[in-house]
């Protein structure tokens, strides 16, 4: 997997820019958001819908796939590619950050981390190794670090201790590797202390990996930390790799991850926020629950053009919502998935042209909230 990434064209008046992440299942145009497909599936999506919106990858979970159904029997089924008739790349996370979210069922050791299932309260041990033969064993494009997620709130000392058990574990998970066709990215933590998150950045550089992610954001800190973090890393990691923020996810953090120099994303917010009745637009928030859509001809956006704003009405899409129709969820969460992407398909296109600044500034001038706040009325 040589010459794996190249970056395409930086524009000349920020550090956003173009690349291409190549995949053992094809190439990756960069910046790109991700949808999260956490148990082999994007929800209430199928495989044919997620490329008509535009899917170039998706993310799968390592901790949700070894509950269930298990990794072994997903190898025995041909791979996660062939197991969920998805032939583009997959990412997977490591299990790192569901561990984390277990706070009152896991204990993390030198070893690793046992937990019990939130399934069946089966206990568990989930160390590097386990971490890394998991993923290898789904067949992911491209594979994580098995990391430690510090809480926001976690002191100086924690994050520090915190900081080295990732470390350690990353040259674990280094030395597990084995599979030529992945690529392994080892994990950025150091909470929201800057000092500490250029020593966790400049000691993965030393194990070296395909690319290298941010950890421990969007957990609960304020935005301003965020983009300190972002702005810390950003002039600090190599600029021959691909560079991934875990888990971030409104519209306007994507913008401002990009403005920064940032290449891939993922986040639930678009399919969780669709199953909600909360959309997204070029104009901003609509929430499809409220009474003024009742009666609205118009389209989700009239600036989009994916297969539901082409098809359906504002009217009929309060009409299946409101009466708890599985197709509300199928066609919400479409829109929202196609708005994403073509999102990154415009920010990749301002970029090429070297007016990503003008871009920034124009998207933050549209998105005003045309509807209240996500409540029935």
């Amino acid at each position: 997997m040589a010459q794996h990434f190249q970056v395409l064209h930086q524009d000349n008046g920020c550090r956003a820019r173009c690349g291409l992440l190549k995949t053992a299942h094809g190439d990756i145009p960069t910046p790109i958001f991700m949808p999260v497909g956490t148990s082999a599936t994007v929800k209430a999506m199928r495989p044919e819908d997620l490329k008509d919106a535009g899917a170039r990858i998706i993310l799968a979970n390592t901790y949700h796939l070894y509950l269930r159904p298990g990794h072994r029997l997903v190898e025995q089924m041909g791979g996660l590619h062939r197991f969920m008739a998805w032939d583009r790349p997959i990412l997977t996370d490591s299990g790192g950050f569901q561990v984390f979210s277990l706070a009152e069922l896991r204990k993390i050791t030198e070893e690793g981390v046992s937990f019990r299932s939130h399934i069946d309260g089966s206990r568990h041990l989930l160390t590097p190794e386990l971490s890394i033969a998991i993923q290898q064993a789904l067949g992911a494009d491209v594979i994580m670090c098995f990391d430690e997620c510090p809480p926001a709130e976690a002191d100086r000392a924690y994050v520090e201790r915190s900081l080295a058990l990732t470390t350690r574990w990353a040259q674990r998970c280094k030395d597990a590797h084995t599979r030529q066709d992945q690529l392994l990215f080892g994990i950025v933590q150091g909470g929201r202390f800057p000092d500490l998150r250029s020593r966790s950045l400049e000691e993965l550089r030393e194990i070296g990996f395909d690319g290298y992610a941010l950890g421990g954001l969007s957990v609960g800190e304020e935005k301003s930390v965020m983009h300190d973090v972002m702005d810390t890393c950003a002039g600090q990691m190599p600029q021959d790799h691909p560079r991934y923020i875990m888990g971030i996810g409104t519209p306007e953090d994507l913008v401002e991850a990009v403005w920064h120099g940032y290449d891939m994303f993922d986040c639930v917010m678009p399919t969780r926020n669709a199953r909600n009745g909360m959309l997204f637009s070029s104009q901003g928030r609509i929430n499809i629950k409220r009474k003024e859509y009742e009666a609205d001809q118009g389209p989700i956006d009239p600036a989009c053009g994916c297969y539901v704003c082409r098809t359906f009405s504002r009217a009929y899409l309060r009409h299946l919502f409101r009466s708890g129709e599985i197709l509300a969820s199928m066609l919400n969460t479409h829109h929202n998935i196609a708005w994403y992407l073509n999102l990154m398909s415009e920010i990749r296109e301002a970029i090429s042209n070297n007016s990503f600044a003008t871009f920034r500034h124009r998207f933050y001038q549209q998105q005003t909230t045309v509807s209240g706040p996500n409540k029935e009325e």
